[in-house]
């Protein structure tokens, strides 16, 4: 990683932000809707694209989101820890199931749910309100919130869930964050494409480009004056369909190959 090309990009990136707007998560309705969506945002294995609502199509993590907010609307307190503590896998199949399809391996993520429902009503009285008042507008530290997300949910490898969950409840009003240099943006596959081809990083194994992924883009943040979460949002929804958003001065390279044995990514 270079000065040079940590400064070239940050100016691509001025560019790209000029006029961008982040998703302001405005159809979440609750920290709870959020803390439950968020832990089972991953893989969903959804092959097609779908209207919901009359809204769409949503395609992937949108259209699990899409699909869960709506079954929430259709029964109140659905994405709650007392609704969900001893979900089933064929009731997760039913809430996710649209145009003869459903998400992927409901056995897994109805044990997510049920971990995470036991744990907010141990820990927080089963109220995601509870944990984000627990974490006293801290992200980092073991009483910040990454700390108090320690569910199996949120163990992925990334942390990418857990800062999901920030951005939503900070852009919902119902977090106020006094640490912001424990921000990061999210090394996934999309983001060490972008740094790969840029130029930003050398390639190498996954755990290599993935943290020097995260350095660069950290600094690549600092030098444009954009916030971390800004530029996470705003490199993966830009360049999740242009692997040559940030340049191509790296050469024609892609990610490090998922690890097939990983539940996340």
């Amino acid at each position: 990683m270079h000065a040079d090309a940590v400064e070239r990009v940050a100016e691509r990136a001025r560019q790209l932000a000029d006029g961008y707007q982040p998703p302001s998560f405005s159809h979440v309705p609750d920290p709870d809707a959020a803390i439950f969506l968020c832990a089972i945002d991953h893989r969903t294995g959804y092959r097609g694209r779908y209207l919901v609502g009359g809204k769409g199509p949503f395609e992937g993590s949108a259209l699990l989101w899409a699909v869960g907010l709506q079954a929430a609307r259709r029964q109140r307190g659905l994405l709650t820890a007392a609704r969900l503590s001893d979900v089933t896998p064929k009731r997760v199949a039913e809430l996710f199931r649209i145009g003869g399809e459903t998400v992927a391996d409901p056995d897994r993520r109805a044990a997510l749910w049920r971990d995470l429902a036991a744990g907010l009503e141990g820990d927080h009285g089963g109220e995601a309100e509870a944990l984000l008042a627990a974490a006293a507008g801290h992200l980092g530290g073991t009483g910040g919130l990454l700390g108090l997300l320690g569910y199996e949910a949120y163990a992925d490898p990334l942390s990418k869930k857990s800062f999901l969950f920030a951005k939503i409840c900070v852009r919902r009003g119902w977090l106020e964050v006094h640490d912001p240099e424990s921000w990061e943006v999210c090394a996934d596959n999309v983001l060490m494409r972008l740094a790969l081809r840029s130029g930003l990083v050398h390639p190498g194994t996954g755990e290599e480009v993935r943290a020097a992924t995260r350095v660069a883009f950290g600094q690549v943040a600092g030098t444009a004056g954009i916030e971390p979460p800004v530029l996470d949002d705003l490199l993966w929804e830009l360049g999740r369909d242009d692997p040559d958003l940030l340049g191509t001065e790296g050469g024609d390279l892609s990610e490090p190959q998922r690890d097939p044995a990983s539940a996340w990514y």
